[in-house]
């Protein structure tokens, strides 16, 4: 856990989260501010900054995150319309809360270039 890290506070129950998934390893909830119809991130509890943080023994935490969002895409019946999922890495990759989280956008068509 990071003192300064709103994450770890919402990990810890500290501040207020939508959460719609945890377990021992990861919480998901919905953003603050989202920017599609549906959109939540799901974060790992363990504090990692950034994706450059990760290692091998990270491997399966990264596709539990990916696992858990698409289960939660599910139910709330993303899977035949589909969704897009997001991780930002460092300032000019767009991210903003320096602790790993990947979003999951979805209830309308998504456009591209995303960026």
């Amino acid at each position: 856990m990071s003192a300064n890290c709103i994450f770890c506070k919402i990990i810890a129950h500290e501040l207020p989260a939508k959460i719609i998934y945890e377990d021992d390893q990861v919480i998901a909830f919905h953003d603050i501010h989202p920017q599609a119809p549906i959109h939540f991130l799901t974060i790992p509890k363990r504090h990692i900054s950034h994706i450059n943080e990760m290692n091998e023994k990270d491997e399966q935490l990264i596709g539990r995150l990916i696992f858990i969002a698409k289960q939660q895409a599910e139910i709330m019946g993303l899977n035949n319309r589909g969704y897009r999922l997001v991780l930002n890495n460092g300032r000019e990759g767009g991210q903003a809360v320096y602790h790993v989280h990947l979003h999951l956008l979805g209830g309308r068509q998504m456009q591209w270039p995303p960026g």
